[in-house]
């Protein structure tokens, strides 16, 4: 997906002026979350570390809800600025262009949902290139700070999703419990039935729940899956 473009079935998500580019387990989270949401009423949706939008591209097609995105990345925000403008749902779409942390200082409006793809390497390597940098290590954003962040940010009855890698799942969940959420939905995802987990995709609620635990392979058989293919067949052009 090395394309300046990716063409999706009713939209079109330009990344080359973004470090980190439109990739499958984005996309698979994306309509996970927006199968989860799609009968709920929710007033406020706000999109955590927006990169090319991707995310909140793919919940305003499947829905009417007011989704504001922030990115601290500028190169990152001006282009997904200009994915939501030349999207069909541009009345719907806001991108915030700063850091979450300081957005609770300056808006008085809670979110009902909360998505966030985060970044994924805390304790590896940086690379030398520092927009990568912010889109791939937490050297800018902790999971801690970033569950402190949305802490501050959602409502009394809002829930949030995370994608993280698989590794981390325990962590994260350690983490929220810490701050009173609980875990209400998780997915852990294969790369095909032969591969062990590498990305879990999370839902949590200050609710106390029995969480709903699932698993699911991208391929099988060298063909993508069915379940995959039901949870992408909105988006992905080839199904």
């Amino acid at each position: 997906m090395g394309n300046h473009f990716f063409n999706f079935k009713q939209f079109t998500v330009y990344q080359d002026q973004c470090a980190m580019k439109v990739c499958t387990d984005a996309c698979l989270f994306g309509s996970w979350v927006t199968n989860y949401i799609a009968d709920k009423y929710l007033s406020a949706i706000l999109d955590i570390g927006a990169g090319t939008g991707l995310l909140s591209l793919m919940i305003a097609q499947q829905s009417v809800h007011s989704i504001e995105a922030i990115e601290i990345e500028a190169a990152a925000a001006h282009q997904a600025t200009n994915n939501f403008n030349q999207s069909p749902w541009s009345n719907q779409l806001k991108l915030i262009h700063g850091d979450v942390q300081d957005l609770f200082l300056k808006k008085e409006i809670q979110y009902d949902f909360i998505i966030s793809n985060p970044p994924f390497f805390e304790h590896d390597l940086p690379s030398n290139n520092s927009n990568k940098n912010l889109a791939l290590h937490s050297k800018a954003l902790t999971l801690k700070e970033l569950i402190n962040s949305i802490e501050n940010l959602l409502s009394s009855t809002g829930e949030f999703a995370i994608l993280i890698p698989y590794v981390r799942f325990e962590y994260l969940v350690e983490i929220a419990q810490s701050k009173g959420y609980h875990l209400k939905k998780v997915t852990h995802v294969k790369q095909t039935t032969h591969h062990s987990f590498f990305r879990s995709m999370l839902i949590f609620s200050r609710k106390a729940c029995l969480p709903e635990i699932n698993e699911m392979s991208i391929k099988e058989n060298n063909m993508y899956s069915t379940e995959f293919r039901q949870l992408l067949s909105s988006y992905y052009l080839q199904f």
